[in-house]
């Protein structure tokens, strides 16, 4: 909790600093070479974001899910880094004066790997299926094919006869 904390006041301290100098080229250019895994997390994040929208291939909308979920891991384990941090363990009679780690955000992030393969898994298996019953994966061509089957309704129409409100 600290250690996010402390890199979300890091971050709100260099915008403050940004927007105070004017020099927002020169600082922005500052942010993105010190700050990889923050970028490689915005980046991942978009590109994910953008193939699961954009694509109409479903396997492709699953890379693109798994990017996604990649961007959220990064951001976890980055936000858990401290500065001169050291493992939670004290040795007996030790006195408690280093800063130390905190574990959970690395559990948290095992445990979101391990759902995100087997969200993977169950989604790669309806694909096979789908691609076997229908024999596509593109979701434009499914979605009419399941409308001639009759699973789905008819789209409503846009406009009455005169391009106006439809009357219900």
């Amino acid at each position: 909790m600290n250690a996010a904390l402390g890199v979300a006041t890091d971050f709100a301290s260099v915008l403050a600093s940004v927007l105070a100098s004017g020099t927002a080229t020169a600082s922005a250019l500052d942010v993105l070479t010190t700050r990889h895994a923050y970028v490689a997390f915005a980046l991942l994040l978009c590109i994910g974001l953008y193939m699961m929208i954009a694509n109409p291939n479903l396997v492709k909308k699953i890379i693109g899910l798994n990017l996604f979920q990649t961007a959220i891991f990064l951001l976890f384990i980055t936000s858990a880094y401290v500065e001169g941090g050291a493992m939670p363990i004290v040795p007996e009679g030790a006195a408690e004066t280093q800063t130390f780690v905190s574990p959970l955000p690395h559990v948290i992030v095992l445990t979101a790997i391990v759902v995100g393969v087997s969200l993977t898994a169950v989604g790669l298996a309806l694909c096979i299926r789908i691609y076997d019953e229908y024999g596509t994966l593109r979701t434009d061509v499914l979605r009419e094919l399941l409308r001639d089957e009759g699973s789905l309704p008819e789209q409503p129409a846009v406009g009455g006869p005169e391009g106006g409100e439809a009357d219900e």
